[in-house]
């Protein structure tokens, strides 16, 4: 099992870099690339790009760098989901390790 890791999707890269920031100056924790999604029903939504910030650490610094990125968030364009896994197990690092800016 790895470290902890939180996830705050939002609404367009310039909140992923606002979420970010925030979550990084609220705890020690590292962050990993950011991971991209555009739904279906873009045209829809505030902003037509979901980014999925992550970020590692420690449960404690985890759980308060995702509430820092979620309140910064929500003062941009806001959250779309947010969670936490204390201990992730290996098939579930697999998955997290996929992302969407490699691809075009």
């Amino acid at each position: 099992m790895g470290k902890a890791v939180g996830m705050v999707e939002v609404f367009g890269l310039v909140t992923a870099f606002a979420a970010c920031d925030a979550g990084c100056k609220a705890a020690d924790v590292t962050v990993e690339r950011f991971d991209k999604n555009k739904p279906a029903n873009a045209d829809k939504l505030p902003v037509p790009l979901l980014v999925v910030v992550k970020f590692r650490g420690t449960v404690d610094n985890v759980t308060a760098a995702v509430e820092a990125a979620v309140e910064a968030a929500n003062r941009v364009s806001g959250v779309v989901s947010h969670y936490v896994i204390p201990n992730v197990e290996d098939d579930t690092e697999k998955m997290l390790k996929i992302h969407g800016f490699d691809k075009n």
